[in-house]
């Protein structure tokens, strides 16, 4: 007897939301079966879907993307610190340990920093300069 994956289940999977899934049903890249009110996948179908969209090209709404290669990763046991050098551009990344041991992330790695922030503030204590002295 076949098992099926609820619509939400089928998402879970692939990391994209259910809306995701009907707009890529309505435009013919994937085919629900429907029972009762719930659309549903046979979960046979499931390892197909996952080297589909692993092959696929990710797309990002982020455009700072400096190209470059690994310079320096510095590993504890939760996080790494990854430098890039990207052009004139040095740039860190603190990330989880897991992330950049699943990137393969070690000097000479080709990589790319995409930075997607509206405001990057940098600010020090400089120490303050004491006021004059009244008749000064």
């Amino acid at each position: 007897m076949a098992q099926y994956l609820r619509i939400g289940e089928v998402g879970q999977a692939l990391g994209v939301s259910p809306d995701t899934l009907r707009r890529w049903e309505v435009e013919g890249r994937i085919t629900f079966e429907r029972r009762g009110n719930q659309r549903v996948l046979d979960a046979d179908r499931l390892p197909e879907l996952l080297a589909a969209t692993r092959s696929r090209e990710r797309v990002s709404s982020a455009r700072n993307r400096l190209s470059g290669v690994v310079t320096s990763v510095v590993r504890d046991g939760v996080m790494a610190q990854v430098e890039l050098a990207c052009g004139d551009y040095r740039l860190v990344s603190l990330m989880s340990r897991e992330a950049a041991d699943e990137l393969g992330l070690e000097p000479g790695v080709a990589a790319s920093a995409v930075v997607k922030a509206t405001n990057v503030i940098v600010e020090i204590d400089a120490p303050r300069l004491a006021a004059p002295a009244a008749g000064e």
